[in-house]
């Protein structure tokens, strides 16, 4: 096969390539493949390509040299072929699309290289036609000669490098010293074969195989560094919006926190609405507006509360007295279920009013508990001169025994203020005023439940045995010297005023509670009256079920040392626990 050196159209035969170049490049007109000129012979055509053109004929010759080195198969070729290919697309080729109007980036592959017939055919073809007119006269040797002279340099061996002095004898050389290399496939040479692990690629160099893949990595670094950045940002996000849900988190349990905090304040009284004055007159005006009190019963009711409160005494309109004798008449006339009965020294009801209905439960149990001990000689000497204090006065009472030292923890729980305010008090409160005024108790804490269901017999038990020194023997009704006892759970407190033993050796508690009316308790006063009646003052085991439940126990008369020694003992409050 024979390749045309002018145009590179393959021929099967040397009489085949000379009808060629005699029919396609020496019958037609020579034209200037550089500026279109026409109507010159071919001698003249060479001088004015020589002479105007002669950078762009030195720029023919660097491509065809190019070529011949880019698609040569020689150990030349491997370690030039990259290095070509940078040249081709960075340098020359800007040079051509500077220089020459058919060489430009249209005119190349997508890859930006140069296929050796493609480009040659195309942008050469043209640079060739000037010959054509002088084929018709000349031989086929002295045309080719004369067109190797012209537009190429010494042929060089794509195998050994050898240089010959025109395509003939390259080919001849090439045939018959490399014949062999000709007909073996590209697969089957000797010549080492370097697959890209990456894409597969095949190169002949392991360095342009080295710079390939490495152009793989840096673009799989830069893959990784954004996709690091984006995971900087994916992460930076979602802590934003773990932190924003965080803060709403705690908002919301600050507020819920807030609101408990306002809801136990107004169920103990500290929500500064006003004391037992202010709810007392809100409370009858409320009544008056519904029809159940009269405009002059308010205001003589009102009158006698503001009386009451500038001395300081309790008007005595929620006492009910002599329940104790009352009920020691009972059950010695009846009661037949009862084996033995146990009663405090005498004590007198309060029941809460308009002014405490809600939250002066404490301070009620505290009148009776001092209405008792009132009656009792023992307590002549601390208790000189007193009386049943209202509220107001109770609470200012608890308030200098603060300022005195008594139980500092549980004076800074309540701000240190009573008065004015709805504020529960409990058998520390208590413990602390009795302290105060040297009567000598303590208080016992039934932390826990000791028997099934949630029972307290051992607190049953203990009571019993505070009142009754014997159990075997003596009358059925016992009415003892021994004070009642204060009773706090949660949320409530009541005055134990007795126990009963009954034939089935149970036990159950005789208790008054301030939230009964005086109405209620009148009943027990009757001559006849029935056992139903007891129902709202016997509390059996089953009938106590609170988790936890405290009793503030009196014992006599304190003397001022024990009291001094009792205030300090105060600064960090202890209680007995049972169990």
């Amino acid at each position: 096969m024979l390749s045309c050196d002018i145009c590179g159209e393959t021929v099967t035969s040397e009489p085949d390539m000379k009808t060629h170049l005699l029919i396609v490049h020496m019958e037609n007109e020579v034209i200037c493949p550089f500026c279109k000129l026409s109507g010159v012979n071919y001698d003249e055509m060479c001088f004015h390509i020589e002479t105007a053109h002669c950078e762009q004929n030195e720029l023919e010759r660097n491509f065809e040299r190019i070529n011949a080195i880019q698609y040569g198969t020689s150990d030349n070729r491997k370690d030039n072929t990259l290095q070509c290919r940078t040249e081709v697309n960075s340098g020359i080729l800007s040079a051509c699309a500077s220089n020459h109007p058919k060489i430009s980036a249209q005119s190349l592959p997508k890859d930006g290289t140069l296929k050796h017939k493609d480009f040659y055919s195309e942008n050469l073809t043209e640079s060739r036609k000037f010959l054509k007119s002088k084929e018709e006269q000349c031989d086929l040797s002295k045309i080719k000669g004369s067109i190797y002279e012209t537009m190429y340099s010494p042929p060089e061996c794509p195998f050994c490098g050898k240089i010959e002095d025109c395509s003939q004898d390259m080919e001849a050389h090439v045939k018959t010293k490399h014949a062999n290399l000709l007909d073996t496939p590209l697969e089957d040479c000797d010549q080492p074969l370097y697959d890209c692990p990456m894409c597969g690629l095949i190169c002949t160099n392991y360095r342009i195989l080295q710079e390939h893949v490495d152009l793989h990595l840096e673009e799989s670094n830069f893959g990784q560094g954004m996709d690091r950045i984006q995971c900087s940002r994916d992460l930076e996000l979602a802590h934003q919006l773990q932190q924003e849900e965080d803060r709403k988190r705690r908002s919301e349990e600050s507020r819920q926190e807030m609101e408990e905090f306002q809801k136990l304040r107004r169920q103990y009284g500290l929500d500064n609405s006003g004391g037992y004055k202010q709810q007392q007159l809100r409370n009858m005006e409320i009544e008056v507006n519904r029809g159940r009190m009269h405009p002059s019963e308010f205001h003589r009711r009102k009158a006698d509360m503001m009386e009451s409160l500038a001395i300081g005494i309790d008007d005595g309109k929620t006492k009910t007295s002599g329940i104790i004798e009352a009920l020691c008449r009972y059950y010695q006339n009846a009661a037949t279920d009862v084996k033995r009965v146990w009663f405090s020294a005498v004590v007198d009801h309060f029941h809460s009013s308009f002014g405490d209905k809600g939250w002066g439960c404490g301070y009620r149990n505290f009148q009776m508990l001092l209405s008792s001990l009132l009656q009792n000689d023992v307590y002549d000497d601390c208790l000189k001169g007193m009386s049943v204090p209202c509220i107001p006065k109770i609470q200012s009472m608890i308030e200098d025994a603060w300022k005195e030292g008594f139980d500092p923890q549980g004076a800074s729980q309540l701000n240190n203020r009573l008065q004015g305010t709805k504020a529960w008090i409990g058998a520390c409160e208590v413990y602390t005023l009795l302290t105060s005024l040297r009567v000598k108790c303590h208080i016992v804490d039934f932390h826990k439940a000791t028997g099934p269901l949630g029972t307290h017999p051992r607190l049953f038990e203990w009571i019993l045995n505070y009142y009754s020194s014997e159990r075997e023997g003596g009358p059925k009704v016992v009415c003892t010297s021994k004070p009642p006892i204060y009773l706090q759970h949660q949320g409530h407190s009541r005055t134990v005023v007795g126990i009963e033993e009954r034939k089935n050796r149970t036990l159950c508690l005789l208790i008054f509670d301030p939230g009964c009316p005086s109405r209620e308790m009148q009943k027990l006063l009757k001559q006849d009256m029935e056992a139903s009646s007891l129902k709202q003052l016997r509390k059996f085991v089953g009938n106590l079920k609170h988790k936890q439940y405290q009793i503030v126990a009196v014992e006599g008369v304190l003397s001022s040392e024990e009291k001094v020694a009792r205030r300090q003992a105060s600064q960090v409050f202890t209680a007995e626990k049972i169990p």
